[in-house]
């Protein structure tokens, strides 16, 4: 998109460079600052749109009590008014270029791996400052071309231990007690997690409550029986599909306790990984 395209006080846009639901992404300049910046804008054009403002009303107020390197900041939040009602917001974030985990070229399981452990640690520091992503999934993962990451959209976030009003959640993904309205805790990040990385390993997604060609709850539980990644391919180690089916057991409680646990099994299997792939002497097998 031309710089003449679009007008937005205080704000010189470049160029689109993203959508997202009822939500245009811009790499902008701000104006105050010279700060070069990602500018999200949401336009209220009907009522269901409220929504969207609230999602990204939260997301300003989580990132803002948030510092990590894998945790993408958010800058200003910005009210455009008439009438005293909000019309549109703008959303002034750090600039990150990457792609997303889902639009990446393929890794090596070393690398995926390594992709994780820094998804883990950025959740990790969501949750020691009192909050649950709830949306973890490959879009919302972005990853450069020199192996940076950050975690993005925590529009659904929320505080450790609340029960939503609503369903809020990706297909495909979900955790159960996010389609059931209880409590969501950091173990509900670490579901999303694992089924994550069970697509990144195998292309394929566990059965959720809300499968993504449905779109509604089902009515009864699914079974939790359903391929390892192991099983899958035979070429992924054992450790490893048993962590990712550690993550997406139905119960909370049977997953595993925390971030920090997850991390330290990671660990534990990228040092296998790398070990294998280079001898004692650090000589390419």
């Amino acid at each position: 998109m031309s710089n003449g395209s679009i007008d937005i006080d205080g704000f010189r846009i470049v160029r689109r460079i993203g959508t997202g639901a009822r939500t245009t992404i811009y790499l902008a300049t701000d104006e105050a600052t010279g700060q070069t910046v990602a500018l999200k804008r949401a336009v209220l054009e009907r009522e269901g749109d409220v929504r969207i403002f609230e999602q990204i009303q939260v997301e300003y107020k989580v990132a803002r009590r948030i510092d990590h390197p894998y945790i993408r900041k958010c800058h200003r939040l910005i009210r455009q008014r008439k009438l005293l009602k909000t019309t549109e917001l703008l959303l002034s974030m750090e600039i990150f270029y990457g792609k997303s985990l889902e639009e990446s070229p393929g890794m090596s399981l070393g690398d995926i791996l390594l992709v994780f452990r820094m998804i883990a640690t950025g959740l990790n520091a969501m949750h020691e400052a009192g909050f649950v992503h709830c949306d973890i999934k490959p879009n919302n993962i972005l990853i450069s071309s020199k192996g940076d990451l950050k975690i993005i959209d925590l529009g659904q976030s929320c505080r450790l231990g609340a029960i939503k009003a609503r369903i809020q959640g990706t297909p495909d993904y979900i955790a159960p007690e996010q389609v059931q309205r209880k409590h969501l805790s950091h173990r509900t990040d670490i579901f999303n997690l694992g089924a994550t990385m069970y697509w990144a390993l195998t292309g394929k997604n566990i059965p959720t409550l809300i499968p993504r060609k449905v779109g509604v709850a089902l009515a009864v539980p699914l079974a939790e029986s359903f391929k390892t990644p192991h099983a899958i391919y035979r070429k992924i180690p054992q450790p490893v599909s048993q962590l990712v089916m550690d993550c997406v057991q139905q119960k909370p409680a049977n997953r595993p306790a925390n971030m920090s646990e997850i991390i330290a099994r990671l660990d534990m299997m990228i040092r296998e990984v790398f070990a294998n792939k280079f001898g004692g002497n650090g000589a390419a097998r």
